[in-house]
């Protein structure tokens, strides 16, 4: 593999290399610039390798007296943002246009280089030429009109130990318009404006997505691993491999599906070749280098892009692909003969008698069939001959695809009943033929919740799903959450991100299941699920660690759906069927109950509607009366602050850190809860194991309300605080083990430092 293509790169190289020269460094790059440019002076007369040629986008000026100049849609005018390595595009007007050139070092203007043309959040940009605004509007009107071009603004070298940043030369322009692509994909992009963003700027094929010299490029390696084929054949005839005449796809043998094999890796390497060969790459100034299209499952709108060398021994360049492929053919050696089907999983009988483990398609997260296509379109051209069948359509098949997706199926509610009725069709073969011994364990890619209120919480997809799951004919006798998904994803951007996988553990529910009412259903949960949360929140030693607050709303669905899941319907008072969403809320309910003293129950509440901001003193006065207690007593707690008819919570990190909590004459758990979560900040589970050893008895009170507030901020999108919480917990047996090893402090001891 990594033998033939070298051999693609070299022959490429050979065909198309002249599209791709390096740049001379000439004195007067050097001594003309304004100011001079010393940093070039050891590079005069070399020629470096050019890394990227740096893009903007370009429209008409909207200004009738420039209606004649495209003006640039650059997002930023920074090249790179390394401390001590600055480097910018400023742009030049004269003679009634404009021109680029390239300054290192930290630009006058630093904010104006920072935004470029870009006006505001989407596309909303300014004339270069005249400040005249430039809405998103009228760029997608260019756009659809096929008047939307590109302007290099810089070229970015290979220096001695880093990048070199140079202005663009006519000569270098000049070569990346004559490249003429004899071929291009002429896929359609979905509309689909979740999650594919260039359609309505006018580029609205697979094809638009890439340059000239980008379809040059990957058009010549697409074809190239055609006669690698070829030539890997002849070779391994020539060193005496016998040729049964099968291909690959026949299961052959000998020379002919040899030469298949080497060809996929080929192939695929092309493909992902693609992936660092768009117009949707972008270039990072943080890190000095190209970024390739997929930054997530997404195609969205790049106004300012990074064209990367084809030949640049970097990203983008074929060979960099393939060196990571092999890495993992090196180390993952196949001893056994593998076999692939591809099949509906609505009509399969490969599970017939198995034991089962899925993962299927999230609600409507991703278009993962629509997205497929940008390297599918690549490897077909490449691949076709290998796989005749596999590739015999022009684009991915999708019709079958069982996601919500509703611009494919004219609507969300449609889309919904499509995936309802394809899920459950899929989750009844699953039923029906798996073997009887086992359980079926079923992944869910489990979102943040929505929110709903006091009713406990909801999330569309899951409900979906769950209700697919359980018409189809099972019964749920667990759910485990499993940390599958970046924590920092959810932390760090306060979203309703993928937090976690719930992995379903299901058996077929017996055929003479019985029927109950609400009420039934109701007192059974009362029964089940207060032992269950128990269980769960402490934990039961060794291995078997308490529930993170995180996933502890997933975690309770377990037994609550083991009630309602193994009986054939559940009643409600006027005789309809009591749906999922319904009976999720309900088991939710569970976790917002709470028993606690009532300074702690007018904290709770007062957070819920303030979070750690002033209120009102009258509101808040009229609350703590309600919980039977009073302002001035919560203050003298010491968690909160009063005055000026204002009241506000206390953080965590403003609590006294000469707290002794047995010389405390009035402790609700509130207080008790963040100052273990201080002492956890400041000085680890020690600390925190001290303090609690001194707690003594409210232990279990506040680890309750630590899984109470947290399920409360991931309902407000809190998502620092909510990691406050969670830390706590997640560390719980830590501090137990530290308290049960901390020394007594003799009774006379005035003071406890944590």
């Amino acid at each position: 593999m990594r033998y033939y293509g070298q051999w693609m790169r070299d022959e490429a190289e050979k065909r198309i290399g002249h599209l791709y020269p390096k740049i001379e460094v000439t004195a007067e790059m050097a001594d003309s610039a304004n100011p001079p440019r010393p940093d070039l002076k050891k590079y005069v007369g070399k020629k470096l390798t050019v890394i990227a040629w740096l893009w903007a986008r370009t429209v008409n000026s909207p200004n009738p007296a420039f209606a004649h100049i495209a003006v640039p849609l650059a997002s930023t005018f920074m090249l790179s943002t390394k401390a001590g390595k600055e480097a910018y595009v400023e742009p030049v007007i004269e003679g009634g246009g404009y021109r680029f050139t390239v300054k290192v070092g930290v630009p006058q203007d630093a904010e104006g280089a920072k935004n470029g043309t870009k006006l505001s959040r989407g596309a909303n940009f300014k004339c270069l030429m005249s400040d005249t605004p430039m809405a998103g509007d009228y760029i997608k009107a260019e756009g659809k009109a096929k008047r939307m071009g590109a302007r290099l603004m810089a070229i970015v070298a290979e220096g001695e130990r880093g990048r070199v940043y140079l202005a663009p030369t006519p000569e270098m322009e000049a070569i990346a318009l004559t490249a003429q692509p004899t071929w291009k994909p002429e896929t359609p992009l979905p509309d689909d404006p979740r999650n594919f963003w260039t359609v309505q700027y006018g580029l609205t094929t697979y094809g638009d997505l890439f340059t000239p010299r980008q379809l040059v490029a990957l058009t010549t390696f697409s074809d190239l691993v055609t006669e690698a084929r070829e030539r890997i054949k002849t070779d391994a005839i020539v060193a005496g491999l016998p040729d049964d005449g099968l291909a690959l796809a026949k299961v052959g043998a000998g020379a002919t599906a040899y030469a298949d094999a080497v060809g996929v890796y080929l192939g695929m390497a092309v493909s992902k070749m693609a992936d660092a060969q768009s117009s949707l790459c972008r270039w990072k100034t943080t890190m000095d280098q190209s970024i390739a299209t997929f930054g997530r499952q997404a195609l969205p709108m790049v106004w300012d892009y990074s064209e990367a060398n084809a030949f640049g021994e970097m990203a983008g360049d074929p060979l960099v692909s393939l060196k990571n492929m092999m890495r993992v053919v090196d180390q993952l050696p196949a001893a056994l003969a593998g076999h692939v089907v591809q099949a509906d999983a609505q009509s399969q009988s490969l599970s017939a008698g198995s034991v089962v483990s899925t993962d299927p398609p999230y609600y409507d997260n991703i278009g993962y069939a629509d997205l497929s296509d940008f390297f599918y379109v690549w490897l077909r051209r490449s691949l076709k001959p290998v796989f005749p069948d596999l590739f015999a359509t022009l684009a991915v098949p999708k019709a079958e695809e069982l996601v919500a997706t509703p611009y494919r199926h004219g609507g969300k509610e449609k889309a919904e009943i499509f995936f309802l009725d394809g899920m459950t069709q899929a989750m009844h073969r699953l039923a029906e033929q798996a073997h009887p011994a086992f359980p079926v364990t079923i992944y869910y890619a489990f979102k943040q919740s929505e929110s709903d209120g006091d009713e406990g919480t909801s999330n569309t997809g899951w409900d979906t799903f769950l209700a697919a799951v359980l018409q189809a004919g099972f019964a749920i006798s667990g759910t485990w959450p499993m940390r599958t998904e970046l924590s920092n994803r959810m932390i760090s951007s306060g979203t309703n991100a993928l937090a976690s996988s719930i992995v379903l553990v299901c058996h077929q529910r017996p055929a003479t299941a019985a029927t109950i009412s609400r009420r039934e259903f109701i007192r059974e949960l009362n029964g089940v699920l207060p032992e269950a949360l128990d269980e769960m929140t402490k934990g039961s030693g060794g291995e078997h660690s308490p529930v993170a607050p995180v996933d502890l709303s997933q975690a309770i669905i377990g037994p609550g759906m083991g009630v309602f899941s193994k009986y054939a319907a559940v009643l409600e008072a006027d005789g309809s069927l009591m749906s999922v969403s319904t009976a999720l809320k309900l088991i939710n309910r569970f976790l917002a109950e709470d028993d606690f003293d009532a300074d702690t129950q007018f904290c709770l509440h007062w957070f819920e509607q303030h979070g750690w901001t002033d209120g009102v003193f009258g509101t808040a006065d009229t609350l703590a009366r309600g919980k039977g207690t009073n302002v001035d007593g919560i203050r003298d707690a010491g968690v909160i602050q009063s005055g000026g008819g204002k009241v506000r919570l206390l953080k965590w990190a403003e609590y006294p850190t000469d707290w002794d909590p047995r010389t405390d004459t009035r402790l609700p758990v509130w207080e008790a809860l963040h100052h273990l979560i201080r002492a956890l900040k400041q000085g680890g589970d020690s600390a925190a194991g001290s303090l609690l050893a001194a707690l003594g008895g409210k232990a279990e009170a506040i680890r309750q309300l630590a899984y109470r507030l947290h399920t409360l901020c991931e309902r407000l999108g809190q998502a620092e605080d909510a990691r406050a919480y969670n830390d706590l917990i997640t560390s719980w047996t830590g501090i137990e083990a530290a308290a049960n090893s901390a020394p007594r402090p003799a009774e006379s001891q005035a003071r406890l430092d944590f």
